[in-house]
């Protein structure tokens, strides 16, 4: 090639020796040197030719050829890259400048694509997007979009089909990507599972594990019994537990225990306990933990083995955390440098975890403690002294003090008031923490009891053991409370509530503090707060409404006390202060709605009964009220009020012969009660019957008797306060006293006795009927003719009898 070049810039040719020329090194500048076009080329960038070659050294044709970055012209210099054109342009257009044998060949071709009728290409790309819908599936499932999740994936599902069917279809079966598919078919599992179609989350498992191409998928039958578990079926639970441990190498003992586990919950809940004791004994032994120690100590509490649940709890209290000592992070060092240290070590994510396990640690064993101490031993005390003695010779002594509070917290729940404040009161002189605890639960067992001043005494030794205890503060706020010193009591409360703002007991009180101040307003802002905190309480709602009815504001309060009723439906009280507001907003049916719910639940409420008694006579359904009015005489008996109220039911229903029936059976229980005479005079009196003159008489007597016993009763108030007005007087006017007093019991033996008076004054037998006037009697006999009728008249012949 190189010779090829030399000789065409003219140089001869020695057919003996073909490489003379080239010994002396400066080949190139023989023939070139003198080449105008070639020194042009040689002084660009890229060392192309700078101008069009003419004819006589282009080609054969005498055509000029371009090369690429060729200039407009000889004359014009190359422009540099990336600030002016190379003169061309994308639609093939001729630009300024340009040659018009450039302009005339058109634009360029556009560029092949590689991969058009590549098939492997292709799916690859399909695949692409297949792992882009398993991704965003999973990131939606994490979001809680599980919908969206599940369409994702089943997208990918489709997607994943359709690549199997081209690459079989393109003759590439020997390459189909197990990796999708299996992961196409466990994403697409796990959002059936997520959402609760267990069936179909059954289905896609069972596939992947009955595939022998997929390596490890025995390991998934841990999800199918999951699956299981969820539904209820512990046996295929237990036997899909059982085959994916066998498929699980001895080497990973973490996974192993985890699914031991599984097998003896669902054991658990089977309730068979010797089995779930058999696994997790097993696990306890290979590598125990605090969660399956307390698991086998509730087997061995059902089925009642004492000795092997302490051999149990001792167990547990054997097992290194493996934590480190937190003592020495936790104080503070001269050096900043190492103050910052502990700071760090503190807020550390691994340092959380390890006081997240101990924590977990503490809860399991104070769990323990708490079940087996009433039942290993003869009396609950014992077993809880047997308990604290274990903790106190483990590396957990500081558990220790904690179940000695719980062991008081116990005899609480037992009612046994004297035992719970001993064993509290042997604290006052332990370390602070602990003194501050009993003394807080000191002062509220002394509130329960009533006995304000030693409750007081601990609440303010709490406070001073330390200063910062929201409950002792409460405990405080209750006896100034219970004292009535409301003023004092808000403080305390508010105090509690500056340093902890989630202390729900100081805001309840505090808001029940400014409802007895009369501040119904501050009040209700507290309970409303209170209600953000905990949500569907119906002792805040119920106080919430009632400060709106204090406010007024009946509305609100039938909306708040409705919201009550959703979470105690069966309230009668509740049902009946329902009917009370309505009824005061004039809705009579809804009123009477709620009062007979609230009858339904609570039949025995006098209030109730009355209320709907009184509905049934205004509606004119006297009838209904007699029923319900008997049962409230049922309850009271020695009202007689219930009893009229029945009478007068019968008498306004035109049963007259009930009605005095009725009144005679009152008479016979309560002969000095006027009311019930009157009526028997009236309904007497109605009927035409010679009994009244009797009842009247009696109603006469009835009614001097209980003018003289309430003259008695005025003159006995009379002389007891002139005797104790003349207490300190001497003997003479004491005798003085006792003249007057023989001179008025002569003035009293001389006047007539009302009862025996003439009989010839006039009876009063006016009366207030309970229920209201009784309606007019309808006049269903013939009207009789006067006997003068005809008198005035003069009568016809015709109408003289014969």
């Amino acid at each position: 090639m190189m010779g090829e070049r030399i000789h065409l810039v003219g140089e001869e040719d020695d057919d003996e020796d073909l490489y003379s020329g080239y010994d002396n090194g400066n080949y190139i500048q023989k023939g070139l040197e003198d080449d105008a076009e070639f020194q042009q080329a040689v002084k660009t960038s890229y060392g192309h030719r700078a101008a069009a070659m003419t004819a006589s050294k282009g080609g054969a044709n005498g055509q000029a050829r371009l090369g690429t970055g060729v200039a407009i012209n000889q004359d014009q210099a190359r422009p540099m890259t990336a600030i002016r054109g190379a003169g061309f342009n994308s639609t093939g257009g001729k630009l300024p400048g340009e040659s018009v044998t450039q302009a005339n060949r058109g634009p360029a071709p556009p560029l092949e694509s590689k991969y058009d009728d590549n098939p492997e290409e292709k799916i690859r790309q399909m695949e692409k997007k297949v792992n882009e819908l398993i991704e965003e599936s999973a990131l939606a499932g994490e979001r809680g979009e599980l919908q969206l999740a599940l369409e994702k994936a089943k997208e990918a599902g489709r997607r994943e089909r359709m690549i199997c069917k081209q690459r079989e279809q393109a003759g590439l079966s020997d390459q189909i990507n197990l990796d999708l598919t299996y992961s196409v078919l466990f994403v697409l599992a796990n959002q059936y599972q997520a959402c609760d179609m267990y069936q179909e989350a059954l289905n896609s498992f069972s596939v992947i594990v009955k595939n022998k191409m997929f390596s490890n998928a025995g390991r998934l039958r841990v999800n199918m019994g999951n699956i299981y578990s969820k539904q209820g079926k512990h046996q295929q639970a237990i036997r899909m537990y059982r085959m994916a441990l066998d498929q699980v190498p001895n080497a990973n003992t973490t996974m192993r225990i985890k699914i031991m586990q599984n097998i003896g919950s669902s054991f658990v809940r089977l309730g068979q306990y010797e089995d779930a004791v058999t696994v997790y004994d097993q696990i306890m032994t290979e590598k125990g933990d605090f969660k399956t120690g307390l698991n086998l100590i509730v087997c061995y509490y059902s089925i009642n083995d004492r000795d092997k649940m302490k051999k149990t709890f001792q167990r547990m209290l054997m097992i290194d955390l493996g934590v480190g000592d937190d003592e020495k992070f936790m104080s503070v060092s001269d050096d900043n440098d190492m103050n910052i240290y502990y700071e760090a070590i503190r807020n550390d994510t691994l340092w959380k975890v390890e006081r997240e396990r101990k924590s977990t640690a503490e809860r399991c064993i104070m769990y323990a403690a708490k079940l087996i101490a009433p039942v290993i031993e003869p009396t609950f005390a014992a077993g809880f002294d047997w308990c604290i003695g274990c903790v106190k010779s483990s590396p957990y002594v500081e558990l220790a003090n904690d179940l000695e509070i719980t062991k008081a917290v116990t005899y609480l729940k037992m009612k046994d008031l004297a035992k719970a404040t001993e064993t509290l009161k042997s604290f006052e002189k332990k370390d602070s923490t602990m003194a501050t605890a009993a003394a807080t639960n000191l002062a509220f067992l002394y509130i329960q009891e009533g006995e304000l001043s030693l409750a007081e005494k601990y609440s303010d030794l709490a406070i001073t053991s330390d200063r910062y205890n929201p409950n002792a503060m409460v405990n405080k706020g209750n006896c100034l409370f219970t004292a009535k010193e409301y003023e004092k009591a808000q403080e305390y409360y508010k105090e509690a509530l500056n340093v902890e703002a989630s202390c729900v007991e100081a805001l309840y009180n505090l808001g029940l503090t400014k409802k007895m101040l009369n501040c119904p307003e501050e009040s209700l802002d507290c309970f409303l707060k209170l209600h953000g905190i905990i949500r569907n309480d119906p002792m805040i709602l119920v106080q919430i409404a009632e400060l709106y009815e204090i406010l007024d504001d009946f509305h609100q309060a039938i909306d708040w006390y409705t919201q009550v009723l959703t979470l105690a439906p069966t309230d009668a009280s509740l049902l009946a202060k329902l009917g009370a507001l309505y009824d005061s907003q004039g809705d009579k049916s809804q009123a009477f709605q709620y009062y007979l719910e609230s009858y339904r639940y609570y039949p025995s409420n006098i209030e109730t009964i009355s209320w709907i008694g009184s509905y049934y006579i205004e509606s004119q359904f006297c009838e209904k009220a007699i029923s319900y009015f008997d049962k409230a005489s049922m309850i009271q008996p020695n009202e007689v009020k219930w009893q009229l109220m029945v009478a007068s039911c019968y008498r306004i229903i035109g049963n007259y012969n009930r009605a005095l029936d009725k009144y005679k059976q009152i008479h016979e229980k309560f002969p000095e009660n006027t009311d019930c005479l009157k009526f028997l005079v009236r309904v007497c009196t109605d009927l035409g019957m010679k009994e009244a003159q009797e009842y009247a008489g009696k109603l006469k007597k009835a009614e001097k008797a209980k003018e003289i016993k309430q003259q008695r009763a005025n003159s006995a108030n009379r002389n007891g306060v002139s005797s104790r007005q003349s207490g300190s007087a001497g003997s003479e006017r004491a005798g003085s006293g006792r003249n007057t007093s023989r001179n008025s019991s002569a003035k009293i033996r001389d006047e007539p006795d009302p009862i025996h008076q003439e009989e010839s004054k006039e009876i009063d037998t006016t009366y207030n009927d309970p229920l209201g006037d009784a309606p007019a009697r309808p006049k269903t006999a013939a009207r009789r003719r006067n006997e003068d009728e005809f008198g005035d008249e003069e009568l016809g012949d015709d109408l003289l009898p014969e």
